[in-house]
């Protein structure tokens, strides 16, 4: 019972997830503490209102707090930008200037005559018989 469990856990993708889920929880608690304890407090000296959660209106009876909704998307848009100005350009660099993997060999080639694929071993085709030396075919 517990062998098939164990073989479960330790398979790699299931440890690659949950490490990926623990850095991505400490990624997150990083750039949240990053845009509120920095970034908010520079918008707020530029705006003089650090926090927009007691803008509200009344609308028959019912009240809207447009004022949170505004905290939220401000939120969203600052911590989205610090994720691409801090983690996606930075990685695009990186991978940019490391070295390219060179293009697998070609495991087929094209007959002349059919059009087929076919292996890159082969003298002749074995769809339309052709022989592929005597066609002086070079890839």
């Amino acid at each position: 019972m517990f062998k098939g469990f164990k073989e479960f856990i330790l398979r790699g993708s299931v440890v690659d997830l949950a490490v990926g889920v623990v850095v991505g929880a400490a990624f997150t608690g990083f750039v949240n503490a990053l845009v509120k304890d920095l970034i908010t407090p520079l918008i707020a000296a530029v705006f003089k209102t650090p926090d927009f959660s007691g803008l509200t209106f009344t609308l028959h009876g019912s009240r809207f707090l447009y004022g949170d909704f505004l905290n939220a998307f401000i939120s969203l848009l600052i911590v989205s930008a610090v994720v691409y100005y801090l983690v996606v350009l930075p990685l695009n660099a990186l991978f940019a200037r490391l070295p390219k993997e060179p293009a697998p060999a070609a495991a087929s080639k094209t007959c002349p005559e059919c059009a087929t694929e076919i292996p890159l071993a082969a003298k002749r085709c074995p769809h339309c018989t052709s022989e592929l030396e005597a066609l002086e075919y070079d890839r």
